[in-house]
C-alpha cells in the first residue's frame, strides 16, 4: 500500500511569481507577477497607476471561472485563492459601478473610461437605444473618434467604418451622418463624450450587467442593479422596479433568487431561477454590494449580509468599500492637476465576429428624408429635442461653465432622467405628460407623472426585445443563432419544466419507462410499509426507555469495577511514572494506602494462607 506524504510548501513554492494580464477598456493589456499571498487590491490600484487614475471606486476587475461563471475579483482576498483557471491568469479592467450623475466626475480621465465602458455596453447590447437615441449615441462616438466632418477626407459612407452596434443598418448609419455633420460639429473629443454619458444615463439600461433568470412561469428575465434600485427586464418591458429604499432583503438557497421588498406599502416577494447555483450566488454578491453602494451615506453603515436566514446556514458577505456619497465628496476635493487623457483610436472589439449576426438591440423607427426633417412628421425627433436636449453642448473655455450650461438645457430631473424613456414614431415608449389649463407649468408636473409609472413597474422600453449578447468574457446569454424569439442561448441554460412535460406526453417510450418506474416506486413503499414494526404503546415505549437506562448503568458500573483495580494495581506496582508517581505523594493516597490497603492486603493473605492449609494440609 503506497503511503501518502503530507509536507509543508517550500520556500521557493511560496515565493513563486505568478504572472497576471488585465485587459483594458481599449482592449490593451497590462501585466504584472504577484505572489500567492498577493491580494486583489494590488491588482486594482496597479491598473489605476497605470491611468494616473484618482476617482477608482467606480471600477473593479473581472474574471471568468472554468465554468463561464464571471466573478468580481474581491480586493480583500488573495488573488490566487479567487482563481479557479489554470495560470497565468487574465482579467478584464471594467466599470462596477455607474455614476447616477456623470456630470460629477471631476476628471475627464474618469469620463473618459466610463466612455469607454458605455461604448462597449452600446455595442454589447446591454445598453437597449431606441433609434433616435442610438443614432444620437452613434454620432457622438464618431465626434468623439473622428472629430469635424471633412467632405474631403470622409468618404460617402465612412459610417460604415465604424461598429457601433450588434447590426447596424443603412438607415441607422444615414441618420448617425445626419447628426454628425450638423448637430455635433465644433465638438471637442471630451466634449462628444460628455453628451454621450449625459444621453446614456437617462436610458432604463444604463449601468445595467444582466443576470439571465428564469421567473416562476419558466419565461426568461434579466435581472439588474442600477443607481435606482432593482430592476428586472422581460421582452420589451422593464416589468419591475424597486428602488434601494423599498428593497428590504436580498437572498438565495441553491439556485434561487429572492428580492424582498414593499411595493406601494404591501410586502412583496420577488423568485428567480437561475442556471447554477454559482450564477446565483454571483448575482446575490452584485445585488449586496450595489445596494451598499448607492444606498448607504456612509461606509460605517454598511453591515454583513447573510444569504439565508437559517442560523449556520447560508453565506455571510459584506462590501468593503466607500458608498457614492462619499466618492462625491472625494471627488470635489481632488485639487491636482487634470491628467493627460491618451485617448486610443478607434479599434474594433476582437468579439464582433461573434456578435454580427445578432439582432439589433434598439427600435428601428422609419427614418425620414433629411429635408423632411424639420417637418411634422418627425415628430419623435421633435420630441427628443423637447425632453432630452438633443442639441451639443457648447464648447467653452471654462469647464465651470459649461456645467450649468448642461443643466439648464437638460429638460429632464434626477428622479426623472433614468425613469425617462424616450418617445419616437412607432416605439412602445410612453407619451410626455401634457400640460394642463390654467397655466399650470409642465415641467412641474413631468416628475409627477413620472413618478406614478415608476410605482407602477411596468414600462415599455422598445418595440424591440431586451436580449444582451454575450460579452468578450462570457456571461452565458447569447441568442443562440439569431432566432426570432431570441431566448436559444439562454433557454439553453435552463431545463423548462412546460418543454419537458411536452416532450414526455410526445414520446411513448418514456412514458412506459414512467410507468415502470411508478409501479416499482409504489412496490417498494408497500415492502417498507409492511416491514415497519407495529407502533407501540406508551407503557411499552417507557418500559423500552427503562431497559435501555438499566443498561446504560449496567455498562458503567461493570466499568467501574474494572478500572478500580486496574487503577490501584498501578498505584500500588513498582512503576515508577510521572503521573502515578504524584499520586503516591498525595496526604489522601497515604491515608488510603495505610488505613485501608494495607490492612484490606493483610485480610487477604490470611484468609488465601487459610484456604491453602485446608486444601493442602500440614
Amino acid at each position: 500500500m503506497k503511503m501518502l506524504r503530507f509536507r509543508s510548501p517550500s520556500i521557493p513554492s511560496l515565493n513563486q511569481e505568478i504572472q497576471c494580464t488585465v485587459r483594458l477598456l481599449d482592449d490593451s493589456e497590462v501585466s504584472c507577477n504577484i505572489q500567492r499571498e498577493t491580494k486583489g487590491q494590488f491588482l486594482l490600484d496597479h491598473v489605476c497607476n497605470h491611468y494616473n487614475l484618482m476617482e477608482r471606486d467606480y471600477f473593479g476587475i473581472r474574471y471568468v471561472d472554468p465554468e463561464k461563471q464571471r466573478h468580481w475579483l474581491d480586493p480583500s482576498k488573495p488573488v490566487v485563492r479567487q482563481m479557479k483557471s489554470q495560470q497565468p491568469y487574465t482579467m478584464c479592467f471594467r466599470v462596477k459601478f455607474y455614476p447616477q450623475e456623470p456630470i460629477k466626475i471631476k476628471e475627464e480621465l474618469t469620463r473618459y473610461l466610463l466612455y469607454l465602458q458605455t461604448k462597449r455596453d452600446i455595442y454589447h447590447g446591454r445598453l437597449l437605444c431606441p433609434f433616435a437615441d442610438a443614432a444620437y449615441l452613434g454620432a457622438c462616438i464618431v465626434q468623439a473618434e473622428l472629430g469635424d466632418h471633412d467632405a474631403d477626407e470622409h468618404p460617402e459612407d465612412y459610417i460604415s467604418d465604424f461598429k457601433l452596434f450588434p447590426k447596424q443598418t443603412l438607415k441607422l448609419e444615414r441618420k448617425i451622418m445626419e447628426l454628425h455633420r450638423n448637430e455635433l460639429r465644433g465638438l471637442s473629443a471630451a466634449m462628444a463624450e460628455l453628451n454621450l454619458l449625459q444621453r446614456a444615463h437617462t436610458l432604463d439600461t444604463y449601468g445595467v450587467d444582466p443576470h439571465p433568470c428564469k421567473d416562476f412561469t419558466g419565461a426568461t428575465a434579466f435581472l439588474g442593479f442600477t443607481a435606482r434600485g432593482f430592476v428586472v427586464f422581460q421582452g420589451n418591458k422593464r416589468i419591475h422596479l424597486l428602488k434601494w429604499a423599498d428593497v428590504n432583503k436580498l437572498k438565495f438557497e441553491g439556485k434561487t433568487f429572492y428580492v424582498i421588498g414593499l411595493q406601494k406599502e404591501k410586502k412583496l416577494v420577488l423568485t428567480f431561477h437561475t442556471s447554477t447555483p454559482a450564477a446565483c450566488k454571483h448575482l446575490w454578491k452584485c445585488g449586496v454590494e450595489n445596494q451598499a453602494f448607492y444606498k448607504c451615506a456612509k461606509s460605517s453603515q454598511i453591515k454583513t449580509v447573510s444569504s439565508s436566514n437559517i442560523f449556520f446556514k447560508g453565506c455571510r458577505f459584506r462590501y468593503s468599500g466607500r458608498v457614492a456619497k462619499e466618492v462625491i465628496e472625494a471627488s470635489s476635493k481632488i485639487q491636482r492637476e487634470p491628467p493627460e487623457v491618451h485617448r486610443a483610436g478607434f479599434c474594433q472589439s476582437k468579439s464582433f465576429s461573434s456578435l454580427s449576426h445578432k439582432q439589433l438591440i434598439m427600435n428601428m423607427e422609419p427614418l425620414l428624408p433629411a429635408d423632411n426633417r424639420h417637418t411634422a412628421a418627425d415628430n419623435g425627433l421633435l420630441a427628443l429635442k423637447d425632453s432630452v436636449h438633443l442639441s451639443p453642448l457648447k464648447p467653452s473655455i471654462n469647464a465651470a461653465e459649461a456645467v450649468p450650461d448642461e443643466r439648464t438645457g437638460s429638460a429632464h430631473t434626477e428622479a426623472g432622467s433614468a425613469e425617462a424613456s424616450v418617445p419616437a414614431e412607432g416605439s412602445g415608449s410612453r407619451e410626455r405628460p401634457e400640460e394642463k389649463e390654467g397655466g399650470v407649468n409642465r415641467e412641474a408636473e413631468e416628475p409627477e407623472a413620472e413618478e406614478e409609472e415608476a410605482d407602477s413597474g411596468a414600462l415599455t422600453i422598445s418595440d424591440m426585445v431586451y436580449s444582451p449578447c454575450a460579452s468578450m468574457l462570457p456571461t452565458p446569454v447569447d441568442d443562440g443563432g439569431g432566432g426570432g424569439s431570441g431566448e436559444g442561448g439562454v433557454a439553453a441554460l435552463f431545463q423548462s419544466p412546460a418543454r419537458m412535460l411536452r416532450e414526455l406526453h410526445a414520446d411513448p417510450e418514456v412514458q412506459c419507462e414512467l410507468r415502470a418506474e411508478r409501479e416499482r416506486e409504489v412496490a417498494m413503499e408497500a415492502a417498507r410499509l409492511a416491514m415497519r414494526r407495529p407502533q407501540r404503546s406508551r407503557w411499552q415505549q417507557l418500559r423500552a426507555c427503562a431497559c435501555v437506562a438499566a443498561r446504560l448503568a449496567a455498562a458503567a458500573g461493570g466499568l467501574l469495577l474494572l478500572l478500580l483495580p486496574t487503577m490501584l494495581l498501578l498505584l500500588e506496582s513498582d512503576l515508577d511514572v510521572a503521573f502515578l508517581h504524584d499520586i503516591r505523594q498525595t496526604p489522601e493516597f497515604q491515608q488510603f494506602h495505610y488505613d485501608y490497603y494495607c490492612p484490606m492486603r493483610r485480610w487477604l493473605l490470611c484468609e488465601l494462607d487459610m484456604l491453602l492449609e485446608a486444601i493442602v494440609g500440614d
